[in-house]
């Protein structure tokens, strides 16, 4: 398997924490740094949307939360065809956790959504954001 996203990946996100994209822009999502993030700004549901130059084959996704800002209840969801393509449900921890697909899927856009957090408030705070694919 190989990472699809990176720092080139056209990625739209719902919100930043007050709009200060300079410390908490989207951009931190894949720029592979331990110590910069995406924050969300408060309210659910919160999400990621990445689109792709071409149709790639999404086996996996990996995503490190601050653990008291993860989701919940979250799934993806391909914007070619508006079907739900998995549903996962992270652990609130500091950790690199893995959603596998049960088969991968072709898609050019994808969204994934946090239908809440385990903050009080449904901020989402996001260290790592990889998307996997197959070739």
């Amino acid at each position: 398997m190989r990472k699809i996203t990176n720092k080139n990946s056209k990625i739209r996100v719902s919100s930043v924490l007050n709009r200060d994209t300079k410390q908490f822009g989207k951009k931190y999502l894949v720029d592979e740094e331990d110590d910069t993030c995406w924050n969300s700004d408060q309210g659910s549901p919160q999400w990621i949307a990445v689109e792709f130059d071409q149709e790639e084959h999404i086996a996996e996704i990996r995503i490190k939360f601050q653990g008291g800002f993860a989701g919940r209840e979250c799934w993806a969801e391909s914007l070619d065809t508006s079907e739900k393509i998995i549903e996962f449900y992270p652990d609130d921890i500091n950790s690199l956790q893995s959603f596998k697909l049960d088969k991968p899927q072709p898609v050019k856009k994808i969204k994934v959504i946090f239908n809440n957090s385990t903050d009080f408030f449904g901020r989402i705070t996001i260290y790592q954001f990889d998307i996997l694919g197959e070739g």
